[in-house]
């Protein structure tokens, strides 16, 4: 295939999307804990969950098992260009690093990998952030029209990049300590349980906790940015956002809910990452054995 090898991409956006299929009531329970109890945001201020299982107790009962899926599709719109370019990026940029390297790509460089992850992270979750701000939306219980209608009528194309700043440095923690750390963990567990699915799944658990721990306080601080909205017959003026922008958002969260509010949703995120992350590997390495 020489260089430009085509197949990382795909097989990274089609195992993201049956990831996604597998976890997404896990994501839509995370988001609504996280947004949760915002003091300074009347429409928020309600603590309506204890946890996550309440969260999808009370859910199911009041709204219906299906708007446990609400922003699913944007959400897999989102995994078929973010998960493309991430793993396909990262695969490819670390193939090339290391064949330019004296060994030749026989030892895993963890200065590499970490670049090479967190640029990959960092460069998909931009360009898919209107996918992103549709999916938090629309846990909301919106529909994806009516949703991206009232986005541009009232916030112009901007309001589709609301929270890319967070976003992108989200995915590339996320990125830079996941994607390394299944990496190595899956290399040093060759010898016992060689490349097999046990070996695959164990490598992904041990990867998402670290990235779960990483990047939940700024996955809160990108979910308020991209929940919060000019409301209707409003004039859209700057100061009449809530958050100004990521450093204001964690400054008024923690002065007004305590630090330990960046870590709400810590739980699901872990809970959803595990599975999302064996989901993903087990899929990508089973659709590698085409290569």
């Amino acid at each position: 295939m020489g260089d430009r090898d085509w197949r990382p991409f795909i097989y990274g956006g089609l195992a993201s999307i049956v990831a996604e299929f597998g976890t997404f009531p896990i994501d839509t329970t995370k988001t609504r804990l996280q947004i949760q109890g915002q003091k300074i945001d009347p429409r928020h201020v309600e603590l309506r969950y204890t946890g996550m299982v309440d969260c999808i107790v009370k859910t199911s009962k009041q709204e219906g098992v299906k708007a446990l899926y609400c922003g699913i599709w944007p959400a897999v719109l989102r995994q078929a260009t973010y998960g493309t370019i991430k793993f396909g990026t990262y695969y490819s940029m670390k193939k090339a690093i290391a064949a330019r390297r004296a060994d030749g790509g026989a030892v895993e460089h963890l200065p590499t990998n970490t670049f090479c992850a967190a640029f990959a992270g960092g460069l998909s979750s931009a360009i898919a952030n209107p996918t992103d701000v549709l999916k938090v939306r629309m846990q909301e219980k919106r529909g994806i029209v009516r949703c991206f209608v009232d986005i541009y009528r009232l916030e112009g194309w901007r309001g589709l990049w609301r929270g890319v700043g967070p976003t992108s440095q989200r995915a590339a923690v996320i990125a830079a300590v996941e994607l390394p750390a299944y990496d190595a963990c899956k290399r040093w567990l060759i010898p016992t349980l060689h490349d097999s699915p046990l070996n695959h799944l164990l490598s992904s658990l041990l990867a998402s906790l670290g990235s779960a721990v990483a990047s939940t306080p700024l996955d809160v601080i990108r979910t308020r940015l991209m929940n919060q909205r000019k409301l209707k017959d409003h004039i859209a003026k700057p100061n009449e956002r809530i958050y100004l922008g990521t450093t204001d958002c964690f400054l008024q969260t923690v002065r007004s809910e305590g630090a330990r509010a960046l870590y709400k949703g810590l739980g699901p995120t872990w809970l959803r990452m595990g599975p999302w992350n064996i989901i993903f590997f087990l899929t990508y390495e089973q659709l590698k054995q085409f290569y």
